[in-house]
């Protein structure tokens, strides 16, 4: 059977970007309208035109949804954005082709240390589209005050993966994956599980542990989710940034977990108002996935790559 990996990921990203824009373009129309008045309201129910509320007066404004800001945001921003959907796209697709063809891509430390500098340059690249503007301690809420609620959060989301792992796997996920012909493991933690060069783990780990949770979360969360929850509201954004964020990393196997992952990471962020929370979970999960395989190693279990 071929390989569906290419075409899945090629439809959730076609998926999210159809869907933020058609939120986005009927959000802009109806903006556009005329905003109801107390008077139009009182009209519509029965209420006379000189009824006690006075003159025609605009309706308030609805509440934000959520502590994730979305002033410094501007109709430009979605070039930048659009930069960083069509970046990953371009290079998850590309994966993806290449492994359909049985391709061996070569984890090494050279592309390890490539990979690290991309994503620190990329992040870095978005930190200097918005630090012109606002300052990245109040654009991230990283001067936060609860900061305690990481140790419960973080754990949390660990858990809760682990859970849906379980479900996943009792439920026959990874032999349905296995029935398609798909890798049912990343080549990040095939990598882990495989090689023998002590430096390229130690740089896997740093990749995993320490540059992933911190450059993957200031783009996503910090800049992709807020971007789109601008135009097209919190729920749309959250599961358009899940979905494109669970495609970037260019596998099918662990496509739905990390759907699941990004949703969580977003609500972390939107609960605490603070990068600082999905930036621990994301953390937490990724030290964790590196310390079980760590263990395995040293002491000799095997892992099932169904796992």
């Amino acid at each position: 059977m071929t390989d569906p990996t290419v075409i899945t990921l090629q439809l959730c990203f076609s998926g999210a970007l159809g869907l933020f824009a058609l939120t986005a373009i009927t959000k802009a129309v109806m903006a556009r309208r005329p905003a109801p008045t107390l008077t139009d309201t009182g009209a519509a129910f029965g209420v006379a035109a000189d009824h006690p509320l006075g003159p025609p007066t605009a309706l308030p404004p609805p509440l934000p949804t959520g502590r994730v800001v979305t002033w410094p945001y501007v109709t430009v921003d979605l070039l930048w954005a659009g930069f960083i959907f069509l970046t990953f796209f371009a290079l998850s697709v590309g994966t993806a082709r290449l492994a359909a063809t049985k391709t061996e891509l070569a984890i090494n430390a050279q592309g390890l240390l490539q990979s690290i500098g991309f994503q620190l340059v990329f992040a870095g690249l978005t930190v200097g589209v918005m630090v012109w503007r606002i300052r990245p301690m109040a654009w991230l809420g990283l001067r936060w005050a609860g900061w305690k609620w990481v140790f419960l959060i973080a754990p949390g989301g660990v858990a809760a993966m682990w859970l849906l792992s379980a479900a996943l796997y009792a439920a026959g996920y990874m032999q349905w994956m296995n029935s398609l012909g798909v890798e049912p493991m990343q080549d990040s933690v095939k990598l882990l599980q495989t090689t023998q060069d002590p430096f390229t783990l130690a740089l896997m780990a740093v990749a995993a542990v320490l540059v992933a949770p911190l450059c993957e979360e200031i783009v996503f969360r910090g800049y992709l989710y807020p971007a789109a929850k601008k135009f097209a509201g919190p729920w749309v954004a959250g599961a358009c940034t899940a979905l494109v964020f669970a495609a970037a990393h260019g596998s099918l196997a662990p496509l739905i977990p990390l759907f699941f992952f990004g949703c969580l990471l977003v609500l972390a962020y939107e609960g605490t108002g603070s990068l600082w929370a999905p930036i621990a979970m994301h953390f937490c999960f990724n030290s964790a996935t590196v310390a079980i395989q760590a263990i395995a190693r040293i002491c000799h279990l095997p892992l099932s790559p169904d796992l």
